[in-house]
């Protein structure tokens, strides 16, 4: 039954859907303007005259997939990245990651001289969120202004809570008052008024790292009254992950608020325990993985003490050139690191280091000459730290863990693409596209239908996201067409910026976006705000 006023304005014809029984007989799905208007066994509702038809010839029709964590609030409006993520099928993404953005950045007013956050954010997330092309500061509303029809992607956007905290504090490296704490709820409640989808925390980034459970309980209080959620790059993982999810569950018992937890690795044995735990107690806990066993970030995060104000690149690169600060780096630090150093690969390194993108830290410091402290000392200084870089992670980060974690009913899919530098991670290029070749196709952890929920439906509920995340009458005509056959990942390490393979007719709001496995040009994606409350797991 028609679900709209409007003529049929797209058929894609033949297609198959997942349901719990397996794949589909073949059926016509009909697109009334961005709207599916009704879905159809194939053949028996002629194509109305002027209707644009998309042959989808036995392929699978999913709803769009929507990447749950991704640093792309920049990197969306470069073409080549937009072809990186239709090509996996993705048709939205949710920015704001890590407790780091853009907005909401107003002048800062505890400094004279100081920056003010959108130029701070940007510094300090150069080698992870790039340089956004058009926005320079204001509000969030501001910002998803800058995705309106620009992009043929849909933007959502977390209120990044470091962001909020520089606005406020600066870099003060010390537990917010009362007053201050204030303040940064009234912030939030404005950027959550503008259309953001929930706030994201980097517990393990500063400055967010001097926040008490009293500044991050007053927040999440604001977050459980509009049911969004609170999303959390942890204060720690591996063998920091039960303190730091002890940490979420005290937040989540104070102030009701859901939770989800980014890009969760490790022993999985020991994180399903603790997402089971927290639904015992009546909590709302989800999270976001990727299939791969290497992570990405900033090498002064990776390399660097929590006392050195890392935040603040212009203060750490002059202590980074002090010989007493080097002594305490050398004595104190970098010992613990020894076990670091040949888990890591150089992705982003601007300046006259650039040659070193895509080498492991160790030939960089064997064609320096340099031991691998020194060589880290000097990228660090010579890019401003600015540089980003591959890692191996821990052994308990095993395939067994990735394969366990997904399988989880908590779990939604989160690329944690970064698409800086010149040999980033592959995961921008093929995280959706590995899930559904290794983990549907080859190893059956999911059947096509929960990879229907966990690629797509989970974030579109958790982010409230209600119109989308389904092929149902009246839902938005956001489509990827697939070949169960031939879908797969074709980045690797060493060419990361390869696109997937399977997937290569997309539509966004029931426009072709993606025809014939290249972008057709048109850009009707749109700010994407949370439609109705989030869905409570």
């Amino acid at each position: 039954m028609s679900t709209t006023d409007q003529p049929v304005t797209l058929v894609v014809r033949g297609a198959r859907l997942t349901t719990p029984e397996g794949l589909s007989e073949p059926v016509d799905v009909l697109v009334a303007g961005d709207t599916i208007d009704d879905v159809v066994p194939a053949g028996t509702v002629p194509v109305p005259a002027g209707a644009h038809v998309v042959e989808a010839a036995g392929r699978i029709a999913f709803p769009g997939f929507i990447d749950s964590h991704v640093h792309g609030e920049a990197a969306v409006l470069d073409p080549d990245v937009q072809l990186a993520m239709l090509r996996q099928g993705v048709t939205s993404i949710v920015t704001g990651q890590d407790g780091v953005s853009y907005a909401p950045s107003a002048p800062l007013p505890v400094a004279d001289g100081a920056p003010d956050a959108h130029t701070w954010a940007t510094g300090y997330f150069s080698a992870i969120n790039g340089e956004h092309p058009t926005f320079r500061g204001g509000s969030v509303a501001d910002l998803l202004a800058t995705y309106e029809g620009t992009t043929p992607l849909n933007v959502a956007y977390l209120v990044p809570h470091g962001t909020l905290r520089y606005g406020v504090l600066g870099g003060a490296a010390r537990p917010a008052t009362p007053e201050e704490t204030g303040r940064m709820v009234a912030l939030l409640r404005e950027a959550l008024d503008d259309g953001a989808c929930g706030m994201s925390t980097g517990l393990e980034y500063a400055p967010a790292s001097n926040a008490t459970d009293d500044e991050l309980v007053a927040l999440a209080r604001v977050l459980a009254e509009h049911d969004l959620p609170h999303v959390s790059h942890m204060r720690g993982y591996e063998d920091k992950a039960g303190t730091a999810m002890a940490e979420l569950v005290r937040v989540a018992r104070a102030s009701g608020v859901a939770t989800h937890v980014s890009h969760y690795h490790g022993p999985a044995a020991e994180l399903v325990g603790y997402v089971e735990d927290a639904h015992a107690a009546g909590l709302d806990v989800t999270f976001d993985s990727y299939p791969y066993l290497r992570g990405a970030s900033i090498l002064s995060m990776v390399s660097l003490p929590t006392w050195l104000p890392v935040a603040d690149p212009d203060a750490t690169v002059a202590m980074l050139q002090d010989p007493g600060v080097v002594a305490r780096l050398k004595a104190e630090h970098f010992p613990g690191l020894a076990a670091l150093w040949g888990r890591v690969t150089m992705a982003a390194v601007p300046g006259e280091l650039r040659w070193s993108e895509g080498m492991a830290l160790l030939d960089v410091a064997d064609r320096l000459g340099l031991d691998p402290v020194d060589t880290t000392l000097r990228i660090l200084v010579s890019t401003h730290l600015r540089a980003g870089c591959v890692f191996a992670q821990p052994p308990t980060n095993s395939p067994g863990s990735v394969r366990t974690l997904l399988r989880h009913p908590a779990q939604m899919a989160g690329s944690d693409a970064i698409y800086q530098g010149g040999r980033p991670h592959p995961r921008g290029w093929g995280a959706f596209a590995r899930f559904l070749a290794e983990h549907v196709r080859t190893l059956g952890d999911w059947t096509w239908h929960e990879a229907e929920r966990h690629l797509s439906t989970a974030a579109a509920e958790r982010f409230g996201f209600t119109d989308r995340g389904r092929l149902v009458p009246g839902a938005r005509a956001d489509v990827a067409l697939l070949d169960p056959e031939t879908v797969q990942d074709v980045a690797t390490y060493e060419d990361p910026r390869r696109p997937a393979t399977g997937i290569d007719d997309v539509l966004v709001a029931g426009v072709p976006v993606l025809a014939g496995g290249l972008p057709t040009g048109a850009t009707p994606g749109r700010a994407l705000r949370p439609t109705v409350p989030a869905v409570r797991a």
